[in-house]
């Protein structure tokens, strides 16, 4: 994307069609999303080709950190089993399960490439959730699992896709040593946010005074973050998570009160402007894309992708439903390890399994695809893959973007479940 006019077009276009998403009731993503995808048949317009390291760079670390930031640290506590459940078990669980529908499904596809595009398509984008169900009274309970699970599936996709990657590149896989780098990334990535939020706390310590300079600092250590991280090749995902929750707790304690409502005015203006510019680039790529399929498979490829989005529903419904019986299970024991805070009921588990909508993670692995092989033949099948990616990802935000408002109004969730005004 290098007409910066364009950029600046589409900021606008975005802007102006989030004021009239409130007037007409219709979830801003969703119209976003429209747009772009109308604004990307214009034959005058050029391609707007997404890299796949400046969303990653650009988008998650301030979305991550922000969300970090906010997050209760006790509802997490109480909720990290169904939190984990969600973004570690149900993101492997997925990307099987696609894997398997995709190989007997669609032709020419390996067990390999199938497993590729079940890892790009087993995160879900919370973005995506919580933008649509704003202001709907959502409990603190649903929205800190639906965050909770976002800052941390993120860093189980990217796992995943890495191994199907090795695998369609020949590489062989074995599970206790996929296990361990798992582990490892997982860990080195914690450390990493530790050891920058140390070190932000002691440079915030010596210039909190200084307003300014004080939220330039918070501004830039996200993405500081993150890019060593991957440098020590750890999970940048869990490094800035880490950052955030230790930030947001020394932060409490030493910023006086003007100074977080500052830096909260500035933070929310980024996280707009960001997740609008996420929802129009995603349709901007949908004709982008649709250019590099045969004409004769773009319908059965549809076809193929609302199968997917089905069976990934499906898939997060079941799963979701089954921890609400095993919270129940192991709190009727009576062991201490699940309290009643931690209890899900039909309302909530229902809200939580409809928000299961891919998002800019998915579009990015996919667009991240290599070009060749090791031995300089083509990916196979990339253009095939990418375009089912896009095809699930927009059938998700528009189809269920569009029907989560209605069932979280159809719930009629009590008035002491709704959420504060602000954060």
């Amino acid at each position: 994307m290098e007409n910066y006019s364009i950029v600046i077009f589409i900021l606008a276009i975005m802007i102006v069609l989030s004021a009239l998403a409130d007037r007409i009731r219709l979830p801003y993503p969703v119209l976003l999303i429209t747009a772009g995808i109308a604004i990307g048949f214009v034959p005058t317009l050029p391609d707007i080709g997404l890299n796949p390291e400046v969303v990653f760079l650009l988008f998650l670390p301030p979305l991550l950190y922000d969300a970090a930031f906010n997050i209760s640290p006790t509802e997490f506590r109480n909720n990290f089993n169904t939190i984990g459940t969600l973004a570690i078990g149900l993101v492997f669980l997925t990307a099987a399960g696609i894997a398997v529908v995709a190989r007997y499904v669609i032709p020419g596809m390996t067990w390999s490439l199938a497993f590729v595009l079940g890892a790009i398509l087993s995160a879900t984008d919370a973005v995506a959730a919580m933008s649509i169900t704003k202001g709907l009274g959502l409990s603190h309970k649903t929205t800190t699992i639906l965050e909770g699970e976002s800052l941390i599936n993120d860093a189980s996709a990217l796992v995943t896709f890495h191994f199907a990657i090795a695998a369609v590149t020949g590489a062989t896989f074995v599970l206790w040593r996929a296990s361990l780098e798992f582990i490892v990334l997982m860990v080195g990535g914690a450390l990493t946010g530790l050891v920058m939020s140390k070190l932000l706390g002691v440079i915030l310590k010596r210039v909190h005074k200084n307003e300014l300079v004080t939220i330039s600092f918070m501004l830039l250590m996200p993405f500081v973050t993150y890019l060593l991280a991957e440098t020590l090749h750890v999970s940048g995902v869990i490094a800035v998570v880490i950052l955030g929750v230790l930030i947001a707790r020394f932060s409490g304690k030493v910023f006086p009160e003007k100074l977080k409502q500052q830096s909260k005015a500035i933070w929310d203006i980024i996280i707009f402007l960001l997740n609008g510019l996420i929802f129009i680039l995603i349709g901007l790529e949908f004709p982008y894309i649709i250019k590099s399929i045969s004409s004769h498979l773009i319908w059965p490829y549809i076809g193929y992708g609302f199968l997917i989005t089905v069976v990934a529903l499906v898939l997060r419904m079941g799963r979701i439903f089954l921890q609400q019986l095993n919270l129940e299970k192991a709190f009727k024991k009576g062991d201490g390890r699940v309290t009643e805070n931690a209890l899900l009921d039909f309302k909530n588990s229902l809200i939580i399994g409809w928000s299961g909508m891919r998002g800019i993670v998915s579009l990015a692995m996919a667009l991240g695809l290599p070009l060749i092989l090791a031995d300089k033949s083509p990916f196979p099948e990339r253009n095939d893959i990418i375009f089912l990616s896009v095809v699930v990802v927009l059938f998700t935000l528009i189809g269920q973007g569009i029907s989560l408002p209605w069932i979280v109004k159809a719930m009629k969730l009590p008035p002491k479940e709704t959420l504060p005004a602000a954060k």
